[in-house]
């Protein structure tokens, strides 16, 4: 893994002046690698409950975080404590440019389904507004007219699982990784085995086998660079941990949900982008033909589910800190 050393320390931005979404200064990526730089990601957040982590986010703007609805475990404010900028989750590790803010308001999409995981969207508000830096930035989301083709480059972040149940070692750093988009059709039918699965349009699926997701990540972003400028295609949802071959995860395609960000953030200023691919989109003639055996998915966070459809009714029996 590379790692960018001599990194400067940030001086503090206006948010009021600064409006530029999606730029990362400290990012300059390469393929491959496991842990972050520092500041290679400002838009990431880390979502702790009760004192430990359980769900990434992503800032949009001086006062919100998007994440996902199945993170949502309450919507009791006091139980929630957001950290921005950090680095490593270890308690021993220095963590010089973070900021930590309780929250405010929590919402969740009303047409989440929690068997499905469609519309796996939320928003939770923050206490006060935070100043953006080299190290806290918000990022674009994907606009309504956004298209994301087969074998587009994406990056996944987060302070999951490092694989199906082998936790993030000490210091735990955050991660990232570069997968490639699987479309809607290709993912619906990798699917099939997963009786519980269904691959709907407010989905995006992204990944390959060895490369991807795992418990922890869930709430994260999929996030694709244009041009100079990262671009937030998905919010991390469920999966085949961990990046199980022939199942890509699934994430929420923030894109289908411009306009319930738009009515719930009380007319804040939220970077939309329109995220274009170019040539055809080979998942338009891909063709299906898949027998494997049934499996069952789940969702990413740091907790050990029972079954995919029972998962939230037995995540307070289950709960594991990621540890």
């Amino acid at each position: 893994m590379t790692v960018t050393e001599g990194l400067s320390w940030a001086t503090p931005l206006d948010c009021g002046a600064f409006t530029e979404c999606g730029v990362a200064p400290l990012n300059n990526r390469v393929v491959g690698g496991q842990d972050a730089p520092q500041g290679a990601w400002p838009w990431q957040v880390s979502l702790h409950y009760q004192g430990g982590h359980i769900c990434g986010g992503t800032l949009i703007n001086s006062e919100w975080v998007l994440t996902a609805a199945h993170c949502i475990l309450s919507t009791d404010t006091t139980r929630w404590t957001l950290y921005l900028g950090r680095q490593n989750q270890s308690t021993s590790s220095a963590n010089s440019n973070e900021v930590v803010r309780s929250v405010q308001t929590i919402i969740v999409h009303p047409n989440y389904n929690n068997t499905l995981y469609n519309n796996d969207i939320a928003l939770m508000k923050l206490s006060q507004a935070v100043n953006f830096t080299n190290y806290i930035r918000p990022v674009c989301l994907a606009s309504n007219t956004s298209a994301f083709y087969n074998s587009t480059s994406c990056w996944a972040t987060g302070w999951g699982r490092i694989g199906k149940d082998v936790p993030l070692p000490s210091p735990q750093t955050l991660q990232e990784v570069e997968i490639p988009v699987v479309g809607n059709t290709q993912c619906t039918c990798q699917y099939r085995p997963a009786e519980d699965a269904v691959i709907t349009a407010q989905m995006i699926c992204a990944g390959t086998a060895g490369k991807g997701i795992c418990q922890g990540d869930s709430g994260g972003p999929l996030q694709c660079k244009q041009n100079s400028v990262w671009v937030q295609a998905g919010i991390s949802s469920f999966g085949v941990p961990c990046a199980t071959a022939n199942f890509p995860e699934v994430y929420a395609r923030v894109s289908e949900f411009q306009t319930w960000i738009t009515d719930n953030v009380n007319g804040a200023n939220i970077g939309f982008v329109t995220f274009t691919s170019s040539g055809t989109d080979s998942d338009a003639n891909f063709i299906c033909n898949t027998n494997s055996a049934a499996i069952i998915p789940m969702p990413f966070f740091s907790q050990k589910p029972i079954t995919f459809s029972a998962f939230i009714y037995s995540v307070l029996l289950s709960f594991i800190f990621l540890a």
